[in-house]
């Protein structure tokens, strides 16, 4: 028993120092997309909290999605708006998850699913401290799509961190 009390104390230790290693990250949240089928109309949200404006942020899109997706890219429609529904940027985004010439999977990955990372917002400013919600929607044309479902996508997720210039030694 108390072994295993252990072994747990240390798991959550480990994980509790993963996260806080990583100082620039403000929000980070991913959700997994049922079936793997992403249909045309869901428009995944993410809410965050920015506290300090002051500073330029980088927004990334999460993808995971299976070597048997239909196409070598993804286009995706992201929406950043302040606590009023007001649109601060909205713009559409083709993100390569395959080589067109070799057809070799880009990100990391292992077997059949790889993980992709891809800045979107470069340098973002928020205008004021407050509540943000990121929108994500797939736009992606009906011939991909099976019964409206665009297949082979597993999660998809925002990244939110600080763009802070690492010091200079």
């Amino acid at each position: 028993m108390r072994r295993s009390v252990r072994t747990f104390a240390f798991g959550i230790l480990m994980f509790a120092g993963l996260y806080a290693c990583d100082e620039q990250r403000v929000f980070e949240q991913n959700i997994d997309i049922a079936d793997h089928t992403w249909h045309k109309d869901s428009v995944l949200q993410f809410k965050t909290e920015i506290a300090d404006a002051s500073i330029p942020y980088n927004v990334y899109y999460n993808i995971r999605n299976g070597v048997d997706f239909p196409t070598q890219n993804l286009y995706l429609r992201i929406e950043v708006q302040d606590s009023t529904g007001r649109v601060l940027t909205s713009d559409l985004n083709n993100i390569e998850l395959f080589d067109p010439k070799t057809g070799k999977p880009y990100g990391d990955g292992l077997g059949d699913i790889f993980d992709h990372q891809v800045k979107v917002l470069d340098g973002f400013r928020f205008p004021e401290p407050g509540t943000y919600l990121i929108e994500v929607q797939h736009k992606m044309r009906d011939k991909v799509m099976v019964n409206n479902h665009l297949p082979s996508i597993m999660s998809v997720g925002v990244r939110v961190e600080k763009d802070i210039a690492p010091e200079e030694e």
